[in-house]
C-alpha cells in the first residue's frame, strides 16, 4: 500500500519514496504545448505548490521521475530550461520594505542556483538581470514560477492601506510566469499589463488540475478505501457528501487535504480542511454588513464578480469562493449575461463554517450540547425554546450593533445554529401563497419543522402572530403528501430584550 503524501510538496520524494501521486502531467503537458503565460486560482491547501513542483521537474528534464506517467513518452527530455520558482506561502510580510527584502533574498538565492552574480542592488532591475543572465548562461528561456502570489496581500487584508503597498509593490518584480493563488486581484499591472496571460482558474480544460475526482480517490486510494473505515470499507456516498463537490467548471473534486488526512486519522469524518484555517476576517465582513446567512446556500453573482476583486473594495460572495468556501454549482446565461449559483461545497465546509459562526457570534459562551439533539429527536419544543434562548443571551450586546430590528439577524443566528449541527435547512421556503422563514428536514425526511419568526419592540408589543401565519399561508400544505410528521414555530424576538418573547408550536 502506498504512502500517503500528507504535506509532502516535493515531487521528487513523492515519486522516489512511493506516495500517492495523482498524476496531473496530461494536464502539466497541455499547458506546456497550447500557451505561455499562466494564472491559476485555488483554494489554500488544494496542491497548488506539488502542481508547481511538478511543472518545475519537467522544464527541468528530470526524466526519471516521470516513469510510469502520462508525459513520459510524450516530452523532449533534451531540452532543459533554468527554472525560477519563487514561493510566497511562508512567512509573514507586513512592509513595504519585508516584501522588497524578501524578493531580494530569493532573487540572490536563485543566483547562487545557478553560479550567478547579480550587480544590480534594485530588486526589480536584479531580477531582470537574473532573468537574463539564467537566459545566457543556458542559451534557453527561462521559466519562472511563483506560488501563492496574493498571500502578502491576503496576509494584510483587513488592513486596505498595507495591503495597497503589498499589491503595488509587487507589480515590479513579475514579468513572465506561471502564477498560482487564492485570489485573483484587479488593477495589478500584472493582470492589466500582461494581456497574453492566460487566467485558466474556470477554465473547463483545467477544472481538475488540483485536487481529486472521484475516479482518482476510487483508483488511487482503493486499497486504503478497503482498510481504512472503522466499521469496513470506506462508504464513498458519506465520504463525497463529506468532502467532494469543490467545481471550477468542470467535474467537482476533493480537496486532497481532506482526503490524505481523512485515511491518516483511520477513516473518522472531522473537519480537517476548514479547521487549518480562522476565517475571521469573513466573519467580520458578515457582521459588518449585516449579511443574511441562509442566501450562501444558493447565492447568484455574476460571472465578472469571481473573477477578480480589489482590495478596499471587496464582494463577500467573491472573496468566500475564491477561498474555498463557497463553489460553483450551476451556471446559466440570462440576457447574454452569465450568472453561476454559489453554494457549500460540501458537508464539511457548511458544517464547520456555520459552528465557527455561532462560536464567532458569541465569543464563545455557547456551544450546542448532546442536550439539544435529544430536544430535537424527541420533539421537546420547551427545550428547543430554552436551547434558542440561551444562544441569544450569550451574544454580547455589542455584537447586535444597530440589528436588533432586523428579522434577517434572528433569522440568519437561527439558521447558523442549526446548520452546525448538519441539518438540512430550507430559508424563504417557496411556496404557492408566499415564503416560509425558515424549514428544517430531518434525515429522510420523516420530519419537517417550519419556522416563522416576527420581530416586535417590546414584550409587550402585538405582531401578526407567526403561528397564524403559517396556517393562513398554508405554508405546510406542499410537504403533506410524503406522510411526513410537520411541526409548526412561530417564534417573536423583542428588540428591546434581544431574546425570545413567544414561542409558539403545534402539529399538523
Amino acid at each position: 500500500m502506498k504512502k500517503l503524501p500528507l504535506g509532502i510538496q516535493n515531487f521528487p520524494e513523492i515519486r522516489r519514496d512511493h506516495y500517492v501521486y495523482i498524476d496531473k502531467t496530461p494536464l502539466a503537458l497541455k499547458m506546456a504545448d497550447s500557451g505561455k503565460y499562466y494564472f491559476l486560482s485555488r483554494p489554500r491547501r488544494f496542491g497548488k505548490s506539488l502542481f508547481l513542483d511538478t511543472l518545475k521537474c519537467l522544464f527541468e528534464a528530470k526524466k526519471e521521475l516521470f516513469k510510469g506517467l502520462f508525459v513520459h513518452d510524450r516530452w523532449d527530455w533534451d531540452k532543459t530550461y533554468p527554472v525560477i520558482r519563487i514561493d510566497f506561502s511562508k512567512g509573514l510580510v507586513k512592509t513595504k520594505k519585508e516584501m522588497s527584502d524578501k524578493i531580494g533574498a530569493f532573487i540572490r538565492q536563485s543566483a547562487r542556483d545557478f553560479n550567478l552574480e547579480i550587480q544590480e542592488t534594485g530588486t526589480s532591475n536584479a531580477f531582470e538581470e537574473l532573468i537574463r543572465k539564467c537566459h545566457d548562461r543556458h542559451d534557453m528561456p527561462v521559466v519562472i514560477l511563483i506560488d501563492e502570489y496574493d498571500k502578502p496581500i491576503l496576509d494584510n487584508i483587513t488592513d486596505n492601506d498595507t495591503a495597497l503597498i503589498m499589491r503595488e509593490g509587487m507589480d515590479p518584480f513579475i514579468r513572465f510566469v506561471f502564477l498560482t493563488g487564492v485570489s485573483k486581484f484587479s488593477k495589478m499591472n500584472l493582470f492589466s499589463g500582461l494581456n497574453n496571460l492566460q487566467d485558466i482558474t474556470l477554465s473547463p480544460e483545467y477544472a481538475t488540475i488540483c485536487g481529486y475526482t472521484q475516479a482518482d480517490v476510487e483508483i488511487s486510494f482503493k486499497e486504503h478505501l478497503a482498510r481504512t473505515g472503522p466499521e469496513g470499507p470506506v462508504d464513498l456516498a458519506e465520504l463525497a457528501k463529506w468532502y467532494n463537490g469543490y467545481s471550477f467548471f468542470g467535474e467537482p473534486v476533493y480537496n486532497p487535504y481532506d482526503i490524505l488526512l481523512f485515511f491518516q486519522e483511520g477513516g473518522k469524518f472531522k473537519n480537517y480542511w476548514f479547521e487549518t484555517g480562522t476565517p475571521t476576517f469573513l466573519m467580520d465582513m458578515i457582521r459588518d454588513k449585516q449579511y443574511f446567512l441562509p442566501d450562501l446556500e444558493n447565492l447568484e453573482v455574476s460571472e465578472q464578480l469571481l473573477n477578480t476583486f480589489d482590495v478596499g473594495n471587496i464582494p463577500i460572495e467573491s472573496l468566500m469562493f475564491q477561498t474555498g468556501y463557497l463553489t460553483i454549482k450551476k451556471t446559466a446565461t440570462i440576457f447574454n449575461q452569465v450568472i453561476h449559483t454559489l453554494s457549500y461545497p460540501n458537508f464539511e465546509v457548511k458544517n464547520a463554517f456555520n459552528q465557527y459562526l455561532i462560536g464567532y457570534f458569541t465569543e464563545h459562551r455557547f456551544q450546542p450540547d448532546a442536550r439539544l439533539y435529544k430536544t430535537l429527536l424527541e420533539d421537546d419544543f420547551t427545550g428547543l425554546k430554552a436551547q434558542i434562548a440561551r444562544l441569544f443571551a450569550a451574544i454580547p450586546y455589542t455584537a447586535h450593533g444597530n440589528v436588533t430590528h432586523y428579522e434577517g439577524f434572528y433569522v440568519s443566528v437561527i439558521y447558523a445554529f442549526l446548520a452546525s449541527l448538519g441539518l438540512d435547512l430550507t430559508a424563504e421556503d417557496i411556496t404557492s401563497k408566499g415564503r416560509a422563514d425558515l424549514t428544517l428536514k430531518f434525515p429522510g425526511h420523516e420530519k419537517i419543522y417550519i419556522f416563522e419568526f416576527k420581530v416586535v419592540q417590546d414584550e409587550q408589543s402585538k405582531s401578526k402572530n407567526p403561528l397564524v401565519q403559517i396556517k393562513e399561508k398554508r405554508y405546510f400544505e406542499k410537504y403533506m403528501e410524503d406522510g411526513n410528521r410537520i411541526f409548526l414555530i412561530g417564534i417573536e424576538f423583542s428588540k428591546e430584550k434581544r431574546n425570545i418573547v413567544s414561542f409558539e408550536w403545534e402539529p399538523v
